[in-house]
């Protein structure tokens, strides 16, 4: 029997880039399917602030400006190594860390844009929360059909759908934030488990960004990381991409371990 509108819910699969929600998302679509419950499937990826390409440069101002504060901060900046950062920069190595074994001064730069980045990504000010917990409390009061985002990679790629959601009785969110405490109204937020390192494998092969391993994409990635992992303990459901279900203890356990996969 199918749900009623009052009793619809929202499912969330969260994990970092590549690890496979999109994957997740299908297949808990076609097993609910099975039974007869609709489901549809939103990205929030169409949620950011700024198409990726303007998000993606500034992540790299937030990370670069933050970088530059802080040099002065811890008393390592003056103008010849001015020359050298901005030299860096241009190589697009200014976030590597074995530039920072080269240029020992680097390390406070470096340390000062991570904790620039903690502070905007996955932040009301790098998405709007506010726009996609609004379409998901309209779902769960019954709405018969919403308008949803659609977003490119091009400043002119951005559009609506009016998508009609009869018949759907759960709403499968797929996205790397869909666990963060500033989504409202998930029901089921579910981590899907997985390491920097797993991610970049995924990007690459994908091959979608112009330079996925990348030093400052791979610190991107890092810090993303921690915030799911920050997260992890307000998941219903931790799970590898294979589909091994992990306690959240066990989840613990592999990250203090070092065994991160």
């Amino acid at each position: 029997v199918r749900a009623s509108e009052a009793s619809r819910a929202v499912v969330a699969g969260c994990g970092g880039s590549g690890v496979g929600k999109s994957e997740v998302a299908s297949v808990v679509s076609y097993l609910l399917g099975t039974v007869g419950v609709g489901c549809y499937t939103l990205s929030g990826d169409n949620y950011p602030r700024r198409i990726p390409s303007q998000n993606d440069a500034e992540r790299l101002r937030i990370f670069r400006e933050a970088g530059v504060r802080g040099l002065p901060a811890e008393d390592a900046y003056d103008a010849e190594r001015a020359v050298v950062l901005r030299r860096l920069q241009a190589a697009e190595v200014d976030a590597d860390p074995a530039a920072a074994v080269e240029h020992p001064w680097l390390a406070a730069y470096q340390r000062a844009g991570r904790e620039g980045l903690r502070g905007y990504l996955g932040s009301p000010a790098e998405i709007d929360f506010e726009h996609l917990s609004d379409i998901v409390a309209r779902f769960k009061a019954g709405a018969p059909a919403l308008h949803l985002r659609r977003m490119g990679r091009g400043p002119a790629d951005l559009w609506y759908e009016l998508v009609d959601l009869t018949g759907v009785d759960v709403l499968v969110v797929e996205w790397t934030h869909g666990n963060s405490e500033h989504l409202v109204g998930v029901d089921v937020p579910v981590l899907l488990h997985s390491t920097p390192e797993a991610t970049l494998e995924h990007r690459r092969a994908r091959a979608r960004d112009r330079a996925p391993d990348s030093p400052f994409t791979t610190m991107v990635l890092e810090v993303e990381q921690e915030l799911l992992e920050r997260r992890a303990a307000a998941a219903r459901i931790i799970m590898t991409p294979d589909g091994e279900r992990l306690s959240h203890e066990r989840y613990a356990e592999l990250l203090a371990g070092g065994g991160r996969g």
